[in-house]
């Protein structure tokens, strides 16, 4: 893959935050040699591997019991990179050190067991222990060299029986130099010899402190003076004997130790290639445990790839993970990004307020494809990408004084290596397109290099504020415009993308709340067109509505996620209560069952007690056997047919059906079914209104109501049926009076409905419609209030009417 635009994605930043996952040399090996990959095969592998590692990363923090088969958490801090000791290791001759032989039973130790956890396991996490399945199983052997070695690089005595002979040895004739030495002392205290009464050593020999001048007095050899020159370090003539047996000894074990040393260097060479593959496998399960730490901290889910027909950017509530890492400091957290591209819609365009997150946009969406093709987790709640064959970016400014390259000559060259470079599987990335040169210019360049991206079939993201380009991406087939969101009460971004419409640049509106001089910012507002100050006017309205549009659509969300939960407390309590009235029934069958039962037997002990009876009551015996028995049966017929009825009331919805009477959703009254029109929609009664309305939004069947005849000296007259007559009404061109009985019979007809709205269309004209209208509705008792329309429902020529519900 090419990832040119890597590092202006900070991918190496991402490696240094995933590095903080990571605990050993053979994992951080494994980040270091991360790179992007166009290989589908490779990708869905790795992503496999991972949400394994995450599943297992899940069960090892949750509380379970320690037996086998249980997610252990699995450490890799105590291993050490061992591909120099390795490199050692392969030359024929060469003699580890100690501390090298026992690094590597460590790692071999680790091998072992993490190589039985996994096995242990393998039925839940199979991927896993595949990779298990690479670590050798050394057996006995780190033990045995782990137990002949001491931590701070020594030989132990036990490591072979010659070597603990020898070491008795050395201890044994120590003492004895030591004794000589002291009666030596002992015998020269008085005569003025000795600097000091002690015995040291020098040159690995033991000595006495003599004056400096005074050695004369004594035989033996001198091994070196002290500092000052004062004194001189003696061995006495009686001591070298022995001094040189205990140099004999030494020299013994050292060859001893080199010997053991050698023997467990060959026995590590013997494994070399299996030490090898554990410490590469090693690595790999603590790289995949550590996305998997990742994904748990930064709440990740697994990216999908869409075919390679018809392709699709999907990215749900994402966030830039180095952003959040900054943020999470200060106690804060990003607002996320949602957006969606496709093989229709290839190229956004966003625009908005200056630092409002268009660059953080555009970084996001590359960084999180960088990721998915390195077979990472992303930051998001869902994701679909292609896989691209490049990303490509230009974000900030490459001017150079070295190489003589303004801002926008480095921009220019950086655009056109890019169009050399894009395909049809490239992801462009363009921030503030266009820029460091005549807005009229850097549109209509910027245009241009959008088309041919478009035409090249590449997926395009660009950030601008040039009109040019906005008018372009509202115009163009194929072309997004998005917008970031701006607060006109606070004078601040909201960082929200919003698709489907420019953002407003609010340049003027940051630099006020930036400080800049109130008497500047009043000159430059002059300084605008008209035409500018319209559009800016109509953006500023556009995003108004974007953000109430928004506002309402969560609370639908809202809404319909409480009217579900509610369904299903209600279907959970019918439930319980069916079930609690079929024990009760099953309680009473068995304690009728019971009673008859004892009456039974107490008939026939009556009849028993007459001995003339004895047949007649054996047979009445039987007999109450039989009929006990078909009773018990019935009983049971009876109450498991009640359950299965009880559970098909609970799982079937009951049917809609022409005549049913049903609520709708905002309708405060019932309506009626009049016809059925296919499976998903239904035309019913309402009032005197007749709608044709969705099935899914009936709330509830109700049961048949009662019917009253009506006495024979009352007659009813219907209102028009007609949806439109009770939601509106236009009174142009009528009187004044008739205006208002007319609009008094609109109002009865829209309460008798239960309709909530109504407009009244009377016209601008004179005004004296408007006036008689508004003079009827003030004070009347259906009225709650009453305004004019807004601009798209007739503005002043018409008023909307709400009524009291």
């Amino acid at each position: 893959m090419n990832a040119v635009g890597a590092g202006l994605l900070e991918y190496n930043a991402l490696k240094e935050l995933l590095g903080r996952y990571l605990s050993s040399p053979l994992g951080r090996k494994r980040l270091e040699a991360l790179a992007p990959s166009s290989s589908r095969e490779q990708l869905e592998q790795e992503l496999a591997q991972t949400g394994e590692a995450i599943e297992y990363w899940k069960a090892s923090s949750r509380p379970q019991p320690a037996v086998r088969g249980a997610a252990v958490r699995l450490r890799f801090d105590s291993l050490t990179d061992p591909a120099d000791i390795l490199a050692k290791l392969r030359i024929e001759g060469s003699c580890l050190e100690v501390k090298e032989i026992l690094a590597l039973s460590v790692l071999m130790d680790v091998s072992g067991d993490v190589r039985r956890v996994l096995a242990s396991v393998a039925g839940r996490f199979p991927k896993l222990a595949s990779v298990g399945q690479k670590l050798a199983d050394f057996h006995s052997l780190p033990g045995e060299l782990s137990s002949r070695f001491l931590p701070d690089g020594s030989v132990a005595d036990h490591a072979s029986p010659e070597l603990s002979r020898i070491r008795r040895e050395i201890e044994r004739q120590r003492r004895l130099v030591q004794e000589s030495l002291e009666r030596f002392v002992e015998r020269h205290r008085e005569n003025g010899v000795l600097q000091e009464d002690f015995v040291t050593i020098r040159n690995d020999r033991f000595v006495v402190p003599v004056v400096a001048g005074r050695q004369r007095r004594i035989e033996g050899v001198v091994h070196g003076s002290s500092g000052s020159g004062h004194t001189l370090f003696v061995e006495p003539l009686e001591t070298i004997e022995l001094n040189n047996e205990l140099v004999r000894l030494h020299e013994e074990e050292l060859r001893e130790v080199h010997r053991i040393l050698l023997d467990a260097t060959q026995r590590l060479r013997e494994r070399c290639a299996a030490i090898q593959a554990s410490a590469e496998a090693l690595g790999e399960l603590e790289w995949l445990f550590a996305k998997a730490a990742f994904a748990a901290d930064f709440q990740c889910v697994l990216p999908r790839f869409s075919p390679e027909a018809p392709r699709r950017l999907y990215l749900k509530q994402a966030r830039h993970p180095l952003l959040e890492d900054v943020l999470r400091r200060q106690g804060k957290r990003p607002v996320p990004v949602t957006l969606e591209l496709n093989e229709q819609q290839r190229t956004l365009l966003v625009s908005g307020p200056n630092t409002g997150g268009k660059t953080v946009t555009l970084k996001t969406v590359g960084l999180l494809a960088l990721m998915a093709q390195s077979g990472l987790p992303l930051p998001c709640q869902e994701a679909e990408l292609p896989v691209f064959e490049q990303v490509l970016a230009d974000i900030g400014d490459n001017q150079s004084i070295q190489e003589s390259l303004s801002t926008f000559s480095a921009h220019v060259n950086r655009l056109r290596q890019m169009i050399e470079m894009a395909d049809s599987g490239a992801l462009v990335l363009l921030d503030e397109l266009g820029r460091a040169t005549d807005p009229e210019e850097g549109g209509a360049l910027g245009t241009a290099v959008l088309e041919h991206f478009r035409r090249t079939g590449a997926f395009t993201l660009a950030s601008t504020h040039l009109l040019a380009l906005k008018a372009y991406g509202a115009s163009t087939p194929g072309v997004l415009n998005a917008g970031m969101g701006f607060n006109e009460e606070t004078l601040e971004p909201t960082y929200t993308l919003r698709l489907g419409a420019p953002g407003k640049s609010a340049g003027l509106e940051i630099a006020q709340r930036l400080g800049m001089p109130p008497e500047l910012m009043e000159q430059a507002r002059q300084r605008l067109t008209r035409q500018e100050q319209d559009i800016a006017r109509f953006l500023a309205e556009l995003d108004r509505r974007l953000e109430e549009t928004a506002r309402l659509a969560e609370e639908l969300r809202k809404q319909k996620e409480a009217l579900a939960a509610r369904e299903r407390a209600l279907a959970k309590e019918w439930a319980e209560r069916e079930s609690a009235k079929l024990k009760e029934i099953d309680r009473r069958c068995r304690l009728a069952l019971e009673r008859f039962e004892a009456q039974a037997r107490e008939t026939i002990d009556r009849i028993l007690s007459d001995a003339t009876q004895k047949r007649e009551a054996a047979r009445a015996m039987r007999q109450v056997g039989r009929l006990k028995r078909e009773l018990q049966q019935e009983m049971e017929v009876t109450v498991l047919a009640a359950r299965d009825e009880a559970r098909r009331g609970e799982l079937e919805k009951p049917k809609i059906v022409e005549g049913a009477r049903v609520r709708l959703k905002g309708l405060a009254e019932p309506a009626q079914v009049r016809r059925l029109l296919g499976e998903e929609k239904i035309e019913v009664q309402a009032g005197f209104m007749k709608l044709q309305v969705s099935a899914d939004e009936v709330l509830e069947v109700l049961p048949p109501a009662e019917t009253k005849k009506l006495p024979a000296r009352i007659s009813f007259d219907a209102a028009p049926l007609d949806a439109g007559a009770v939601r509106e009404i236009n009174v142009i061109g009528r009187h004044a009076e008739e205006a208002c009985r007319q609009v008094e019979k609109a109002l009865d007809n829209a309460v008798l409905a239960g309709v909530t709205r109504l407009r009244v269309i009377h016209g601008h004209g004179m005004g004296v419609l408007k006036r008689a209208v508004a003079e009827l509705l003030t004070g009347h008792p259906h009225v709650e209030k009453f305004y004019p329309a807004e601009p798209h429902e007739g503005g002043a020529g018409a008023t909307i009417v709400e009524l009291k519900s």
